[in-house]
């Protein structure tokens, strides 16, 4: 199994616990806010308390968490990510992840409390769904490697029980009372219409805030979750138990946005500046530290010439074991110019003989599946033109040749019905983490 397909799982319960921590500008606000407590600027604690180390079970409303629940949910984090992590970051990971389960315990509560029970056969079903999308039709192939990597099918299933549970709430309690006029979605579509051809970003974000006092211990861990995330860590699992802001529960995912509504100069400017698939942090703003990744970009209702299906012919030869690198250069130089007299794709079979080269076609391959690197280069080409050679000796040499292209339909944009389904969501999403805080300040919570 994938970090990515582990991450999917993960996602059945969306760590709903993160707290809707103002995001970017909006923390300093947060944070002055702060001076209507009272509090003094100089704090004398009385009492010597390191709560991350000591806190390690918790009882929500009677029900205990055990260090095993935390254990295995821990154990299925990592698995996500697949990168070791030091002792110091594994504190905050268990801390999170206690947070997150309490959070899910509240939810499973509410449910309950209002008679929404969810059944045995409900989460088996789902389970099964999940362990038949990964492992065929084999469940207990899901079962076994959940107790590889030191997690359990019951710790997963108790998570599809939290986000089925917290559905289902949202269903009775939140969603019939939301409603969307008419005139807001004509709205809508108008400014979309009107920002025709600008661009568009899907950003991700982790923000950190920070006070004077905080800010190099703060920044430290930022470089810290970067250095992860340059290492392959997984960018939605780091969000969801690291960023505080409100997309924290996303994943840290900002949707389609604009880049004025980020609200930063700083922000925009350094997200007007990057590519598809780039990282960048941590950026200091008022209030703490962001990392933002950029996932996609676009112009609003224009075509996107990167969802253009392709008909691509690879040549490629290889390195017998042992070849000097003499030799190697030579084939090399032979290749290239072999590629380059070729007239047209149907004569790529007939060079590819003559220079010991396979060729391997594939009609549907869309520019966006390409590496980022050859993208561009794929998009300037014309029929019958091809990249230049790349590879390694290792791994042997090729090129792309461009065999046709079928340039996508100008973009319609969503519908009137999307529209409306989507600006519902986002006021379910913001009545939802109402609810939740409002589970929270009502529960009765002891730690161990």
């Amino acid at each position: 199994m994938t970090a990515k397909t582990i991450s999917r799982l993960l996602s059945i319960a969306a760590a709903a616990g993160l707290a809707a921590a103002p995001v970017a500008g909006q923390a300093q606000q947060a944070i002055d806010q702060g001076d209507l407590l009272g509090l003094p600027s100089d704090l004398s604690m009385l009492k010597e308390s390191d709560p991350n180390r000591r806190v390690a079970t918790a009882v929500v409303n009677g029900f205990v968490i055990t260090e095993t629940d935390i254990n295995q949910r821990v154990a299925l984090l990592l698995a996500a990510n697949q990168r070791p992590v030091s002792e110091e970051e594994m504190v905050r990971v268990r801390m999170q992840v206690l947070r997150n389960l309490i959070d899910e315990t509240l939810q499973i509560q509410a449910a309950i409390a209002q008679e929404l029970d969810i059944s045995r056969d409900e989460v088996d079903q789902t389970y099964a769904r999940v362990a038949a999308q990964n492992f065929g039709q084999d469940p207990g192939k899901m079962d076994e490697y959940l107790r590889s990597v030191g997690s359990s099918p019951e710790a997963l299933k108790r998570q599809i029980t939290g986000e089925l549970a917290w559905n289902r709430l949202l269903r009775r309690n939140i969603a019939p009372f939301v409603n969307v006029s008419a005139e807001e979605v004509n709205e809508m579509i108008e400014r979309l219409e009107a920002d025709r051809g600008t661009e568009e970003y899907r950003l991700g974000e982790i923000f950190l805030s920070a006070t004077p006092e905080t800010e190099a211990a703060v920044e430290a861990n930022a470089n810290k979750i970067v250095e992860q995330l340059r290492q392959g860590g997984s960018f939605v699992a780091y969000a969801r138990q690291f960023s505080q802001a409100s997309t924290a529960a996303v994943g840290g995912d900002l949707g389609w946005i604009q880049l004025p509504q980020l609200k930063n100069a700083q922000l925009e400017a350094v997200a007007r500046e990057m590519s598809p698939g780039q990282l960048v942090g941590p950026v200091q703003i008022a209030g703490g530290f962001s990392i933002l990744y950029l996932i996609d970009k676009r112009q609003v209702l224009m075509a996107d010439p990167r969802d253009a299906l392709l008909s691509l012919k690879q040549i490629q030869i290889n390195f017998e074991p042992g070849m000097s690198q003499e030799a190697a250069q030579q084939r090399v130089a032979a290749f290239t110019a072999g590629v380059e007299s070729m007239r047209g794709c149907g004569d790529a079979e007939n060079v590819a003989a003559r220079l010991g080269a396979n060729v391997v076609t594939n009609d549907q391959i869309r520019v966006r599946s390409l590496p980022e690197a050859l993208q561009n280069i794929i998009l300037q080409l014309q029929v019958g033109q091809s990249t230049p050679p790349f590879g390694s000796f290792e791994e042997g040499v090729r090129v792309l040749m461009l065999c046709g292209r079928d340039d996508p339909k100008v973009a319609a944009g969503p519908n009137f019905d999307q529209i409306m389904s989507q600006l519902e969501d986002e006021r379910i999403e913001k009545r939802a983490q109402r609810y939740l805080r409002d589970l929270r300040n009502d529960a009765f919570i002891e730690y161990n």
